[in-house]
């Protein structure tokens, strides 16, 4: 391997004529090592093109690559195409013609299939290069056509894969009638892994042919798709369905594929409503908000309560966006009681998926109408037992913030108390988990920014000053953070009254990692403070942790030290 990575080194000494008469053939036979040297091999073939002379000899590059293009291992097959076709771009026309037309033409008449395989990645390329060979193109063409119909289905799965880039290099006359032809002989193939891979195609060729024959071609092409036996055919329809219906366009789609949409909806396979409801905003955008509401919006609904968690996460993560298109009425009208349906759902991520596009929403209607769920569904994330839920909920808390206002997120309880939402923010900085303190104290920095230094020093600096008594050390740790986030926004005075007293106390704590931070937190304080705060406050109380008894607090004291110095 390490010979390899350093073949460009090898032909830059032998130079072009000793790298065309020795290096590349003996690489040539090197055929039968190990795969990952094999891909390396495939990989340098293309970093040898500035060494071999120039354009008009790129051509012995290729012998490798041909080689490599045959074997057994699908990833040194895929690199050797990618290769080859590299290098086949840079060539010059003629030895594209006399080089690399004929590799194609081997590779798509070879006895073993992996290299009528490759065959299906070269050809496209070769086609393309050879403009103006009319009589070769017509040689590539029967060629292609053959491998569609090859006795193996790898190679048929091969050819359906590469048929839309094979079609993009043809004339349009060509793909209106032997491309054509290809795409309906490979849309009855037995084995659903080519199927699937035409499925693709349809959206390809949709783009090269006119409306028209679009319409009359590959749209019932489509709309058989989804009545196929096979789930996975079915699957990569749903996937592919908005972009056929770009190129059909709006009235077509309403007509012609939205009945097929609502269908694929309604699915028996679980992965198939996925991914369906993945594309219904957007479809919803194209069909316009008449057709929504009629034909989408009722398959919707039933997708909220659908026996699959991650339909209804599906479902969650872009039912938001479908509030632009209907507008405020239809919208409360009709998909309020879905958002509603969904923040109550059992399963966090369907709940989490739903709070983190409310952005959504709040501009179409506004969020008070979901204000009464919002905060119960909050409150259960920030509690969840996975800590990765807790940690995304913490993420949105600032926006929510944003969008709703400290009146209603953080209102105090009728007795004086901290709200819910207040409480919850500062319990985070003393979670188990590390992650979810580090962004309970980033957090509370975003939140003070958002509602001001005034709103930080009632609610959130004490409860925050309180946390640094935690008999656990780690807590005290998460609120020194805190803390040092905290002094960049509150403003200098809060600093210098309320949190630099703090730190200095905390500088004397018997564990020597609470220490510590204090000793890289003070460096950060001082960047927010004038000088004249940081030689009376920061430098003497950094000087003092410069002859701890421990290793590390001396370090960041001193650390710290030489930034206060920096900004001075």
């Amino acid at each position: 391997m390490n010979s390899i990575r350093r073949l460009t080194t090898i032909a830059g000494a032998l130079g072009p004529e000793r790298t065309r008469g020795e290096l590349i053939p003996f690489l040539a036979d090197s055929n039968d090592d190990e795969d990952e040297c094999l891909l390396a091999v495939a990989e340098e073939m293309v970093r040898l093109m500035s060494k071999v002379g120039g354009p008009e000899h790129l051509h012995v590059l290729l012998a490798p690559l041909e080689n490599l293009a045959s074997v057994e291992e699908t990833a040194v097959r895929e690199k050797a195409v990618a290769s080859a076709c590299e290098v086949a771009r840079g060539m010059t026309k003629d030895g594209v013609r006399e080089h690399f037309a004929p590799l194609a033409q081997r590779l798509a008449a070879g006895d073993w299939f992996t290299a009528r395989v490759s065959a299906c990645g070269v050809l496209p390329v070769a086609y393309e290069l050879c403009a103006g060979q009319d009589s070769l193109r017509e040689e590539m063409r029967g060629a292609y056509a053959k491998l569609c119909g090859d006795e193996t289905p790898m190679v048929r799965r091969a050819a359906a894969q590469h048929l839309g880039s094979f079609a993009a290099a043809c004339d349009k006359k060509h793909v209106e009638g032997e491309i054509l032809s290809l795409f309906k002989q490979l849309t009855g193939d037995e084995q659903d892994s080519v199927r699937l891979l035409v499925v693709e195609d349809c959206a390809s060729l949709g783009k090269l042919l006119s409306r028209e024959t679009c319409i009359a071609e590959i749209v019932p092409a489509a709309k058989k798709f989804v009545n196929d036996k096979s789930w996975r055919v079915r699957y990569a329809v749903a996937k592919q369905l908005y972009d056929l219906c770009e190129c059909v366009g709006a009235q077509c789609a309403r007509d012609e594929l939205l009945s097929s949409y609502e269908r694929l909806l309604t699915d028996g396979e679980a992965e198939v409503r996925i991914a369906s409801a993945g594309g219904a905003s957007a479809l919803c955008r194209l069909v316009g908000p008449e057709a929504a509401t009629s034909e989408i919006v009722p398959r919707v609904k039933e997708l909220a309560t659908d026996s699959s968690q991650h339909v209804r996460a599906a479902l969650a993560s872009v039912v938001m966006g479908l509030a632009p298109t209907l507008g405020k009425d239809r919208t409360i009208d009709h998909l309020l009681p879905v958002f509603l349906t969904l923040l109550r759902d059992e399963i966090p991520d369907v709940r989490l998926n739903i709070i983190s596009k409310l952005e959504e929403v709040n501009q179409v209607i506004g969020v008070d109408l979901l204000a009464q769920e919002l905060l119960p569904a909050i409150k259960d994330l920030a509690e969840d037992t996975h800590w990765r839920v807790r940690l995304a909920i913490i993420e949105y808390v600032p926006l929510l913030a944003t969008q709703m206002g400290v009146a209603f997120l953080f209102q105090q309880s009728p007795t004086g108390e901290d709200g819910q939402l207040t409480t919850l923010c500062l319990s985070w900085l003393s979670d188990r988990v590390f992650s979810i303190r580090e962004a309970a104290a980033l957090n509370l920095k975003k939140l003070t920014e958002v509602f001001g230094a005034e709103w930080a020093s009632k609610h959130v600096l004490p409860k925050v000053i309180a946390g640094v008594q935690n008999p656990r050390y780690l807590y005290r740790v998460a609120a020194i953070r805190a803390l040092t986030l905290l002094a960049a926004v509150t403003g200098q005075d809060a600093c210098l009254q309320e949190i630099m007293p703090v730190l200095k106390s905390s500088a004397k704590d018997a564990v020597p990692n609470v220490r510590f931070c204090v000793a890289k937190a003070l460096g950060e304080v001082a960047l927010t403070l004038d000088t004249a705060a940081v030689d009376g406050e920061v430098k003497p109380a950094l000087k003092d942790l410069e002859t701890d008894e421990d290793t590390d607090v001396r370090f960041y004291a001193n650390q710290s030290l030489q930034m206060c110095e920096i900004k001075a």
